[in-house]
């Protein structure tokens, strides 16, 4: 007997596990921004997700290698986590706010490879 899929439940994503997807998502595509060695490792890009109407608004919290094009790694990230979040759990994601929190240059980079901890 096959009963449909509509008839067999429904399955609910965590909104923290759609900001785990879209921080991910964020962190790869800045991966290949213009002057990324300049950030320091370990410095992950930050997310959080509101559920309206079944659509998933992401807030992301990044920072980025200076000098560079801000509004293009910006519009490259929204693209990206936009088109990962909907595809890897369905949910349209109509808006995508990104945040930049601290621009790391190669003088702040030759500055912390000094420093003693």
């Amino acid at each position: 007997m096959t009963v449909a899929a509509a008839d067999r439940g429904s399955l609910r994503i965590a909104d923290r596990v759609i900001a785990k997807i879209a921080a991910r998502a964020a962190r790869d595509a800045l991966s290949d921004a213009p002057q990324a060695q300049y950030v320091p490792r370990g410095t992950e890009p930050n997310a959080s997700v509101a559920m309206r109407r079944g659509k998933a608004h992401v807030r992301l919290s990044v920072e980025l290698g200076y000098p560079n094009d801000i509004v293009a790694v910006a519009r490259t990230v929204r693209r990206h986590v936009a088109d990962r979040v909907e595809a890897l759990t369905g949910i349209a994601v109509p808006e995508v706010a990104v945040e930049v929190e601290r621009l790391h240059s190669s003088a702040t980079h030759r500055g912390d490879e000094g420093r003693v901890r």
